[in-house]
């Protein structure tokens, strides 16, 4: 099978395509290799897969429709994993007018080149974002999508309902992924458990917006990996289903288990809670169960524990 992963030199996409690959699958990945974090991280993830011959990059921007129909053309893929996108809550209400752009006009324009290329299978990443102010606890995906409280809530609810016209209209079969918090090696800098991680080993105050009370529903990176696997083998009609680890952790019991295995003791300065920040995410994952045969397998403590044993061994190499 041909599968092109668009974000595949991102976090979840290229340990996605590290696996693939090792399943020898063929995989194309498209990425733009901006700078919403050092793009020179993205380059280190996809060069353990240059020269392999089942492996093929494409420099693209996906808000670029006609290079995306050429990529799409060209390489004929037979399913796509749509991970490309402008991420994180608190950005989106700096630049709002970027994220729509990257999330909503990018996903028509691969949607779009899905169509006209005949694509049989189309995965697309969403978040457990768009649940917003939901009373509701665990989040299920029965419940009803009214109060996304970001702008890149709401660019992944656009997402999701485009995906639902496509695959209605031409029939393509579509599973619409909703992530909750992933993490773990070759995590994104700008996420709390590797930005946590990275100041306090440099001996830096970390900023807390809130008490610290606030819990999320955190999801180990082979996990999500699982998942995504299972949703490209198991492709459906059209469904929205949940991904998570289906256990809230406060942050603040995260930051002690970094600290428990860095060896060293935070500093931490506490703030008013940020716009667009929910106090509680937690996944209902029965769906994925039964759809998916999805387990989160790997509990926050031997997450986080690998998480540092990563870090830790990337800061000797780089020294060294």
């Amino acid at each position: 099978m041909k599968i092109l992963v668009t974000g595949g030199a991102g976090f979840i996409g290229s340990s996605l395509t590290g696996v693939l690959l090792e399943r020898g699958e063929k995989v194309v990945v498209m990425d733009d290799f901006n700078d919403f974090y050092d793009p020179q991280l993205k380059r280190e993830n996809v060069r353990p897969f240059e020269g392999d011959p089942s492996f093929k990059l494409h420099e693209a921007d996906i808000r670029n429709g006609k290079k995306v129909l050429e990529v799409f053309r060209s390489e004929a893929p037979d399913a796509v994993f749509h991970l490309a996108a402008r991420a994180g809550v608190r950005p989106s209400i700096q630049q709002p007018l970027l994220y729509e752009e990257v999330n909503c006009m990018g996903t028509l324009n691969l949607l779009e080149a899905a169509r006209l290329t005949g694509v049989k299978n189309f995965v697309f990443a969403s978040s457990s974002s768009v649940y917003g102010i939901n009373s509701k606890v665990p989040f299920s995906e029965e419940d009803p999508i009214t109060c996304p409280i970001s702008p890149y809530a709401t660019t992944k609810r656009a997402g999701e309902l485009m995906c639902f016209t496509y695959s209605h209209l031409y029939n393509i079969p579509v599973t619409c992924l909703r992530f909750f918090t992933v993490y773990g090696e070759k995590g994104r800098p700008d996420m709390a458990i590797a930005k946590f991680t990275r100041l306090i080993a440099d001996g830096m105050e970390i900023q807390v917006y809130g008490d610290g009370s606030a819990r999320r529903d955190f999801t180990y990176i082979g996990d999500i990996v699982s998942g995504l696997l299972q949703s490209i083998y198991k492709p459906s009609r059209y469904e929205i289903i949940n991904l998570g680890g289906s256990n809230t952790v406060e942050l603040s019991r995260v930051i002690s288990l970094i600290e428990a295995n860095l060896g060293k003791k935070a500093r931490i300065k506490y703030t008013d809670p940020m716009p667009g920040d929910v106090p509680i995410t937690c996944a209902d994952v029965t769906k994925a169960r039964k759809l998916l045969g999805f387990e989160p397998r790997v509990a926050i403590d031997e997450g986080v524990r690998r998480y540092v044993a990563w870090f830790l061994e990337r800061e000797k190499n780089t020294v060294s």
